[in-house]
């Protein structure tokens, strides 16, 4: 699905954020059929899978505010949305003339909220095998089908006013509502600023340079290289921001300086910079401060590589929709891994 990530990248953070990612899977071993994860400003919440079959708090601020009624309301909710989505992918196999294989259903729902202007923002989409499928338009209410194969499901639901309009209401009426109360329950936490540790690595002589930054929080940041104190694009390559299993954030971003004499190294530096913070991390590049050897290199990025060598074929799944769809698939399989 589409990269839903917001990035403030300086000062006072205004915008919060209330999403629900549901996911359904076909032809998958060892991996739930059916998972819901509730995240609020990008921190997971509360969790569902098919296996447990219950919704449970995934955070502690969340387990205090909330009483056994609210779980079970949630739990016989995500129960009956199981159920659907595993119809769903039969019918997706269905319009793509699809039997066997793996297949994956995906629906993104939730709003931004912005505490200083009081702007509601809210989404919703479905995708199927890691594209999009159906994507709700803000503007018209209505959806769009951006496969042909999704045309029938659209004419369908914009044909019933009513629950369009109950759609539109929840989004941009209800959603910012749970926003707020979700925010207060965790503000000292969510709330919170944690710096990175930031690393130069090269796997090879010949190998691009990655500056890597881990163990930051919130996962609104931005980081980039400069020379000579502006910022570069040529030969530079930008990773997406993914979590760490201890619930801060992980990044890098990658220069490929293979004609650059190394005398002339000293001239770039990498930068990072956290919403919240108005000191920016540098690094200037030397090469004495390059991490060369490779079980040094793993170890820093063993979160990343774990997920893939645990989950299997659905970890390829996500990273290949990572290249199609900058990133929203791939951080949250790795997610499921580490947090559940």
């Amino acid at each position: 699905l589409i990269q839903f990530l917001f990035f403030l990248f300086l000062g006072k953070i205004f915008t919060h954020s209330l999403k629900y990612f549901y996911t359904a899977s076909s032809g998958i071993k060892n991996f739930p059929e059916f998972v819901t994860v509730g995240m609020v400003d990008g921190v997971p919440f509360s969790y569902y899978d098919s296996v447990i079959r219950k919704e449970i708090p995934k955070q502690d601020w969340m387990a205090k505010n909330e009483g056994p009624e609210y779980w079970e309301r949630n739990t016989q909710k995500s129960i009956g949305s199981e159920q659907t989505f595993k119809a769903n992918i039969g019918i997706a196999k269905e319009r793509f003339n699809q039997t066997g294989g793996v297949h994956v259903v995906q629906k993104m729902y939730g709003c931004e909220w912005d505490d200083e202007t009081q702007k509601v923002t809210g989404y919703r989409q479905h995708g199927y095998d890691g594209e999009d499928w159906l994507i709700w338009s803000t503007e018209s209410n209505t959806w769009i089908a951006p496969k042909q194969q999704a045309v029938l499901t659209t004419n369908k639901w914009n044909n019933d006013r009513g629950w369009l309009e109950s759609n539109k209401n929840y989004l941009n009426q209800i959603c910012p509502e749970w926003v707020k109360k979700y925010v207060d329950y965790g503000r000292s936490s969510l709330m919170r600023t944690v710096r990175p540790s930031v690393s130069l690595l090269q796997k090879s002589s010949s190998s691009p340079i990655s500056c890597f930054a881990t163990g930051f929080y919130p996962n609104r940041a931005e980081m980039f290289w400069r020379k000579d104190g502006e910022e570069i694009h040529d030969g530079v390559e930008k990773g997406e921001i993914v979590p760490n299993n201890d619930g801060t954030f992980q990044m890098s971003v990658h220069i490929d300086l293979s004609s650059v004499p190394t005398g002339d190294w000293n001239k770039y530096e990498c930068v990072f910079q956290l919403s919240g913070d108005k000191e920016d991390v540098t690094h200037r590049l030397e090469k004495t401060r390059i991490l060369t050897n490779e079980s040094n290199i793993s170890i820093v990025i063993i979160p990343v590589v774990a997920a893939v060598a645990v989950l299997g074929l659905i970890a390829v799944i996500g990273f290949i929709v990572y290249k199609k769809k900058n990133g929203e698939l791939v951080n949250f399989f790795v997610f499921l891994y580490f947090d559940c």
